[in-house]
């Protein structure tokens, strides 16, 4: 059974493309090592964008990849397709899947799973973030719920949370703590970026020389 009604809440509650303007590596600061996806989970192809949208989640079994074609046609606008994959030795979607995905306005697909046709993908611009590639497609025969619980990259993500994405990683913001989040993270942007590398300098140099002091270091 599909269950959309959290998503749907959800977007109307908040607009969660304002987390676009906010970099990983700010979020990763806030929320620490656990709500990062691991290095293994990448994007598939160069200067790929920043994409930011509530997760839409899936799971895969091994060798089949059903319900993620059926989360395409069922994934709202702006959504986010979290992929748990039983397995890396068969893609769970390819070209033309990735190309119906992008008409119908899905940010990106973050999965720990491999995809195919990775030219075709590229050549449209949509943003897939995966361990990999290979050209052996999986079956369409497990059926299981839409926007369950899932682990992906080693991150626990419900659906609604926030997944923030690019080339310095993937990071899931919490769906309860997101208001916050969003907050500290603006909060946290601006002072770095009203604070001159001068400035910057200093503190650090007085933190770290205070560090090695405590630690007993000598010149």
């Amino acid at each position: 059974m599909n269950d959309n009604s959290e998503f749907e809440e959800f977007e109307e509650f908040e607009n969660p493309g304002e987390f676009g303007g906010i970099s990983p590596t700010t979020l990763a600061d806030l929320l620490g090592r656990g709500q990062v996806m691991d290095i293994g989970v990448r994007p598939l192809w160069p200067s790929v964008p920043r994409v930011a949208g509530p997760a839409f989640t899936v799971r895969c079994p091994p060798g089949d990849n059903l319900m993620l074609h059926a989360a395409v046609h069922r994934a709202g606008p702006g959504a986010v397709i979290v992929v748990e994959s039983g397995d890396v030795d068969y893609a769970l979607a390819g070209g033309n899947v990735c190309a119906v995905a992008r008409r119908r306005g899905i940010a990106a697909f973050v999965t720990d799973g491999v995809i195919r046709d990775l030219a075709e993908v590229r050549e449209m611009g949509f943003p897939v973030f995966a361990r990999g590639v290979i050209p052996v497609p999986g079956t369409k025969k497990a059926v299981g719920p839409l926007n369950g619980p899932v682990r992906c990259g080693g991150v626990d993500v419900d659906a609604g949370d926030i997944v923030v994405a690019d080339e310095e990683g993937i990071v899931v913001v919490p769906r309860a703590r997101r208001g916050q989040v969003l907050l500290d993270a603006r909060a946290k942007a601006a002072e770095e970026a009203g604070e001159s590398l001068d400035a910057w300098e200093a503190a650090h140099r007085a933190r770290i020389d205070g560090i090695l002091r405590d630690n007993g270091f000598e010149d």
